[in-house]
């Protein structure tokens, strides 16, 4: 069994997740937002984010507006829309309960 693989599928599934919480209280840009989850150690490469930020738009989550740079090309901030907001919302809940679920049994397993 390759473990990288399997954490990679660990990390693939909450990605969108973690987009749309990074997206929450504030617009950004996506070097901003691989920024932010290389801080917390979600290591994710643009060739991964792009595709699920065009995802996430066109499922009506994300909108997105361009603005100058002084530093090179205009930048494309996301943003979160009312129903990212109320998605994001929803995916909170369930990873809370998610997230007890799996403490619950693998902190019980290690008596």
């Amino acid at each position: 069994m390759n473990i990288e693989n399997t954490k990679a599928q660990m990390r693939k599934g909450v990605l969108e997740f973690c987009i749309l919480s990074v997206l929450k209280d504030k617009e950004a840009y996506t070097s901003e937002i691989l920024e932010t989850l290389k801080n917390a150690r979600l290591l994710v490469v643009e060739g991964t984010v792009y595709p699920l930020l065009t995802r996430l738009k066109n499922d009506g989550l994300l909108n997105y507006r361009w603005e100058e740079s002084t530093s090179g090309p205009p930048r494309k901030y996301y943003g979160l829309t009312e129903d990212g907001q109320e998605f994001l919302k929803e995916l909170n809940g369930t990873w809370t309960e998610l997230s007890d679920a799996v403490n619950i049994i693998t902190q019980s397993n290690q008596n």
